[in-house]
């Protein structure tokens, strides 16, 4: 398996500081890196079930032979010594909901042209699904993906929820749990290419993306997903931050989960919303139709 390449001096350290960590403290269960492209640059989207999952699927990207360049939420990066080596090693600021947003656009969209691995957490962040599934995601990654029209290689993931639960702050180290990531085929966006990026483009593209994640996923837990997959929007949860569950509304959700090949039509233009707290986005008014 090819090593990574060209890592500058902050990256390299923090992969031989994180790599041993997550081998002694974790058990891996991988597979798919075949899918990986070897060159070029591309995008990489993963669930997000766990603020502890970011070290597992950040091993299982590097141990592919590709250095992944990670978007994440601006005050990380303000953490002491960490933000610092984060910031240095390449990764990239999001500042969501804010006006900064189209920074992290810019940056993830020259990365992939700079033939770099942009990963990006479609959901923009935690899953609200109560069971962990996959939820409805952001525009950002689709934006970069078709503005490049680079790869987008869907990466599930399971097992860090039990180290570190959701919104939780005890670590369960103990017993060693398994870390389970699997990467699928890239996303079949060829389609959408020559297509104005409308937001029902975006739409479209994003819930591929996501079914696809999601195959992956019910892989690796052996069971099913929900038939429709949890909007969090919709039950009239904060898009981030956290939230308390009994909070949500129940909805009539309409998009499928996993929603076979998921290459429906596109739905005639109308006026859509805009996605608060893109992980990566340029203007509100793009997200109208």
């Amino acid at each position: 398996m090819p090593k990574p390449r060209n890592l500058n001096p902050a990256y390299r350290f923090a992969a031989v500081v994180v790599r041993p960590v997550v081998r002694r403290v974790t058990k891996q269960e991988w597979s798919g890196h075949e899918h990986i492209p070897a060159d070029g640059g591309f995008v990489m989207c993963v669930n997000h079930i766990s603020y502890a999952d970011v070290f597992g699927f950040a091993h299982f990207a590097f141990d592919s032979g590709r250095e992944p360049y990670l978007l994440g939420k601006e005050s990380v990066f303000r953490i002491p010594v960490g933000g610092r080596i984060l910031a240095k090693a390449g990764m990239i600021p999001v500042y969501r909901e804010t006006g900064q947003a189209a920074d992290a656009f810019r940056a993830a969209v020259e990365a992939v042209r700079e033939g770099k691995c942009v990963a990006i957490y479609p959901e923009g962040t935690l899953t609200r699904d109560p069971d962990l599934w996959p939820m409805a995601g952001k525009t950002g990654a689709a934006r970069v993906a078709l503005e490049t029209r680079c790869p987008v290689i869907p990466v599930a993931q399971w097992g860090a929820q039990e180290i570190l639960g959701r919104y939780e702050k005890k670590l369960r180290l103990f017993p060693r749990k398994t870390m389970r990531l699997r990467a699928g085929p890239p996303v079949e966006l060829n389609d959408l290419y020559d297509e104005p990026m409308s937001a029902p483009v975006l739409r479209e593209a994003t819930d591929r993306v996501m079914a696809a994640i999601t195959r992956e996923l019910e892989v690796i837990r052996g069971e099913p997903a929900p038939q429709t997959r949890f909007d969090a929007r919709a039950a009239g949860l904060p898009p981030i931050g956290r939230y308390r569950p009994e909070d949500a509304r129940p909805v009539s959700a309409t998009e499928p989960s996993t929603g076979g090949e998921n290459q429906s039509s596109l739905p005639p233009p109308q006026p859509v919303a805009a996605d608060e707290g893109d992980a990566v986005t340029t203007n509100e008014r793009e997200e109208r139709a």
